[in-house]
């Protein structure tokens, strides 16, 4: 059944509504919401916007944008919203471009889809895009040709021409396995993508052969729960196992907990386990999860400000930090 309106129904309210009640008129109301093109007296722009918070008046975007030439609306790629990092970095994105007055529209893509999710954000008229995904030169080509202003988000390598924001991936790799170094381990695993970053694969290499130490294993593992749970039913069958596991990634490191508490193994006094990311989930594993911190706000305000503002370096490098909890240094007490 289909509800009609009213009589009593309350209309739209319009600019011309503001006006009035400003006693300005309807060009003035746009040169205060525009914030230009001509200078309006402060009181008088205290009057309007006064006007516009007692009438609930919502400007139109898509007509605003139309008259700017710009949407204040950013696109966002991730590979996966469903990875409790991105779903972070998203939010963190988000409240950056809300103190900027813009809007964000995140989607999913993995490398080498790129391109379709530009296709989809072009439909939507951004303005620009940040690009949190891996990218394959496929990646790369689409970006060019949509023409967007582009900013690349903790790429293996910058791109000519992109704005690039990464953490130190390799120094946060290399902390991570010197830290369960000088606990004690010798036999310290890698678990993480046969193919992935290498500056993460770098960093736990570099630590172990700086000390001396024979590297291995490492098992493959791709960035899920699921394959981090299988890698440690490979490591059970290895004829001698590792006393600490380095996860390139929180979500491989959770399913490797699980893999572990299954097979009645403490950690961390038979096995200790790090991790990369530092994702909420990391302080509520059991135990703890030692973790590289990824600087998600820091980043998203320096990539905003750049976006929105035209303001900031065009390349950064985060310094890692390495968050120790009870994955392997055990809990108080016990």
């Amino acid at each position: 059944m289909v509800e009609q309106k009213t009589e009593g129904a309350r209309r739209r309210v319009t600019r011309e509504d503001v006006a009035r009640l400003a006693q300005v008129s309807v060009p003035v109301v746009s040169y205060v919401l525009n914030d230009g093109p001509k200078n309006v007296s402060p009181a008088t722009r205290d009057r309007v916007l006064d006007a516009v918070d007692r009438l609930g008046y919502k400007p139109n975007a898509a007509a605003r944008a139309l008259r700017r030439g710009r949407s204040d609306l950013l696109g966002f790629i991730v590979p996966s919203i469903a990875n409790p990092l991105f779903a972070s970095f998203a939010l963190e994105v988000e409240r950056a471009a809300a103190a900027r007055k813009a809007t964000v529209i995140t989607v999913s893509a993995r490398a080498g889809q790129v391109g379709v999710a530009l296709e989809r954000l072009a439909s939507h008229q951004v303005d620009a895009v940040l690009v949190a995904t891996g990218l394959h030169s496929a990646d790369v080509a689409a970006v060019e040709r949509s023409g967007l202003k582009a900013v690349l988000l903790n790429q293996p390598s910058s791109v000519p021409g992109m704005p690039t924001f990464s953490i130190d991936l390799y120094g946060g790799v290399r902390a991570a396995v010197t830290h369960l170094i000088d606990r004690g381990h010798a036999r310290i695993a890698y678990l993480g993508p046969a193919d992935g970053d290498p500056r993460r694969y770098s960093g736990w290499a570099d630590a172990m052969t700086s000390r001396d130490l024979t590297l291995g294993p490492h098992i493959p593992a791709d960035f899920s729960r699921t394959s981090g749970r299988e890698a440690i039913d490979q490591l059970l069958e290895l004829p001698e196992r590792p006393t600490a596991i380095f996860a390139s990634s929180d979500q491989i490191a959770i399913g490797a907990l699980l893999g572990l508490h299954r097979a009645g193994i403490h950690v961390p006094n038979e096995i200790a386990v790090a991790s990369f990311d530092d994702s909420p989930d990391a302080q509520f594993t059991w135990p703890p999860l030692t973790a590289v911190h990824q600087p998600l706000r820091e980043m998203a305000e320096d990539a905003l400000e750049l976006i929105v503002s035209g303001t900031g370096p065009t390349e950064r490098m985060y310094d890692a930090q390495l968050v120790v909890r009870e994955s392997t240094i055990g809990a108080p007490g016990v």
